[in-house]
């Protein structure tokens, strides 16, 4: 059987039971690769990542180093949930870097999607590879690779680093999930303990925000975008829309529009909801929201969200549209 195909042997992981088989077969299977040598991870708090990176603590402790890399493209609280899951419940050998003006200094005037992707890309290499020369006796690199990875790619994920990492940094993969769908990756995760918040969160671009900020990111936009998603995700989530509701977010397109407050004219910026359902996100309908939920998630962008004067209400299907907007 060729290394990337999925075991015969390996039983679809639908229940509690069958994940706790399965992560004590990888303690077991991760401790004969590891030994004594240590580990690097590079933790972005998405549920593939952290389900490896709890797997690994349990496996050896203290001999994995995970690095947490904040480039200030991530949603409200994220940063802060990583530290308190991983450093401050788990114990974990965490790294924190604050790259927030190092990579938003690279983005400024810089409006083409692709080259967005590219800086963002390539910074995330740099900062992680400059942490992991700070270490010594790093011998493997962990990777949060899912099946559909390998079949979608034939490799491995680009957003965890691995193919572009510089030659001089020659590591052992570690790759405990890779066989297992996404779906399994949650179960597993929420055996292993992991907060539902972090197992069930939202697909999330690898430029993060910089994609809902669309154009040239700007900081006010930067965060009209952050604090307009954390309001639509607390409304989704008291509304029961959490885990029903495929992906939703909010978006800041790069013009303004006039409005009126206080009894004068502004100039503001405006907020775009965007809510799916879909399967495989090759296709996506449009989740038609009650005009109550939606009246109440406008009020609050427009009153908590500073420099915000219009919020609308995205209609289009995938396709014609695509659900991201860059």
């Amino acid at each position: 059987m060729a290394d990337n195909l999925r075991p015969e042997s390996l039983q679809r992981i639908t229940t509690p039971e069958l994940a706790k088989d399965f992560i004590d077969e990888q303690i077991a299977a991760l401790r004969n690769q590891i030994g004594g040598k240590k580990v690097l991870l590079a933790l972005s708090g998405g549920v593939d990542s952290s389900v490896v990176a709890a797997l690994l603590i349990k496996a050896i402790g203290e001999q994995l180093i995970c690095v947490h890399v904040n480039h200030g493209l991530l949603r409200k609280g994220e940063p802060e949930q990583v530290i308190q899951v991983f450093k401050n419940q788990l114990g974990a050998n965490l790294i924190y870097v604050d790259a927030v003006d190092r990579f938003l200094n690279k983005l400024v005037g810089v409006s083409d999607p692709e080259q967005k992707r590219k800086i963002i890309g390539k910074e995330f290499i740099d900062v992680f590879a400059e942490e992991a020369r700070k270490l010594d006796g790093i011998e493997f690199l962990a990777q949060g690779t899912i099946y559909p990875d390998i079949l979608e790619s034939v490799g491995v994920k680009a957003h965890h680093n691995v193919g572009g990492l510089p030659a001089d940094l020659r590591f052992e993969l570690v790759e405990p999930v890779k066989f297992l769908y996404k779906d399994e990756v949650r179960i597993v995760g929420l055996a292993l303990g992991l907060p539902e918040s972090m197992v069930f969160r939202q697909p999330f671009p690898g430029p993060g925000l910089g994609v809902r900020c669309v154009g040239a990111i700007t900081r006010d936009r930067l965060e009209a975008v952050r604090e307009s998603d954390a309001i639509l995700r607390e409304e989704f989530a008291a509304a029961g829309l959490e885990g029903i509701v495929w992906q939703y977010f909010t978006v800041v397109p790069p013009f303004t529009s006039t409005g009126i407050k206080n009894g004068k004219r502004t100039d503001d910026w405006m907020v775009i909801i965007r809510a799916v359902n879909s399967i495989d996100a090759t296709s996506a309908t449009i989740e038609e929201l009650p005009y109550p939920l939606l009246y109440k998630i406008r009020d609050r962008i427009l009153s908590e969200v500073a420099g915000v004067n219009r919020v609308l209400y995205d209609l289009s299907p995938k396709p014609i549209a695509t659900i991201e907007y860059e």
